[in-house]
């Protein structure tokens, strides 16, 4: 195994300065994932990495799509009885993590999460690939299951069942809004010395301040 101690990298890409940023940091989240998308230089930029915590107190993470930014947050979508959507409904409290490494950024959002309306949830499920659809129905996700041919044969199953008739979104599946408190923007420097930027909300109102690296 190669000695990971050595491995390092510097970061000269771009600076962080607050002049430059909005005074809404989802805004401004909107830009920097609008700019790292036009870059073609990541396969899946709106892959994060969300935190829950259970009612213990024990933290558990996976990476999950973004799939829309409302004016107020940011929503995923899961089934509701896997262990992120009972963490979930246990404890209100997540975050987010994006890295982009080809731009040297990284945000992280923490707040509180909340479900979405069920037309909402309907409309992207109703937008989805037949085949993503199938699933919602066929995984009963993060149950421990036999083995792989028994979820092969439940998606059959339900395959066919939805051949002859409409489908509709299962009650167990829909989208969850992470409603932030607060949001770090975080650009990579030379020699460690990386720029931070913390917006942190109080009412209707963003203020922002600068953290040591």
């Amino acid at each position: 195994m190669q000695d990971i101690s050595q491995s390092r990298k510097d970061y000269t890409l771009k600076e962080l300065n607050e002049s430059d940023l909005q005074s809404n940091p989802i805004m401004q989240f909107r830009f920097w994932l609008d700019e790292v998308m036009k870059s073609n230089s990541m396969t899946e930029p709106n892959a994060m990495t969300l935190s829950t915590v259970s009612s213990e107190g024990k933290p558990s993470s996976r990476i999950v799509l973004l799939k829309h930014i409302a004016d107020n947050g940011f929503d995923f979508f899961t089934n509701y009885n896997s262990k992120k959507g009972k963490q979930l409904v246990q404890n209100k409290h997540a975050c987010l993590l994006f890295f982009w490494p080809t731009l040297e950024r990284q945000v992280r959002i923490e707040g509180k999460v909340e479900k979405i309306s069920s037309t909402e949830s309907d409309e992207y499920f109703n937008a989805r690939p037949f085949e993503s659809q199938v699933g919602a129905w066929a995984s009963p996700q993060s149950d421990v299951i036999p083995n792989k041919n028994t979820l092969k044969d439940w998606y059959k199953e339900f395959e066919d069942i939805f051949e002859s008739k409409e489908i509709t979104r299962p009650a167990h599946w829909g989208g969850f809004r992470l409603i932030p408190e607060v949001i770090e923007f975080w650009q990579g420097r030379p020699n460690r010395l990386h720029d931070r930027i913390e917006y942190i909300v109080n009412g209707d109102e963003w203020t922002m301040r600068r953290l040591a690296p």
